[in-house]
């Protein structure tokens, strides 16, 4: 079993930053795939981005990239989510979520373990 906890979401204005992190219980973290998810209001989840549990590739989702870095660290059992320059639309629930996946994932079925969730209000 694996509880996943975010934390640093908040309100910030159009073209600033926030860094979210996302903390994992349990000692096999290092051979989960991590992803970020987000839910704008009256949205499904989509997915944003994630990082393998082998060789920390990642993947971005088109709107984010080259704004957004995920990254992770084991010896922390943390995963984080570096956003920048973000915009309004950005404004969403953000999930971390934990994969027994070798490799990385994009599909939301495959993740095992979900957040609570992180609120990121971008204003204009």
């Amino acid at each position: 079993q694996v509880q996943l906890v975010e934390s640093g979401g908040g309100l910030v204005q159009a073209g600033g930053s926030l860094r979210l992190s996302c903390a994992a219980s349990g000692r096999t973290f290092s051979s989960y795939a991590m992803g970020w998810f987000r839910q704008a209001p009256g949205k499904e989840r989509e997915f944003v981005t994630a990082i393998s549990s082998s060789d920390d590739r990642t993947y971005y989702t088109n709107s984010v990239k080259g704004r957004f870095t995920i990254s992770r660290d084991n010896a922390k059992s943390t995963v984080y989510l570096q956003m920048n320059s973000l915009k309004p639309e950005d404004t969403a629930v953000y999930y971390c979520a934990a994969a027994r996946f070798r490799g990385l994932t994009t599909s939301q079925g495959l993740y095992n373990y979900w957040g609570q969730g992180t609120q990121v209000t971008v204003s204009s």
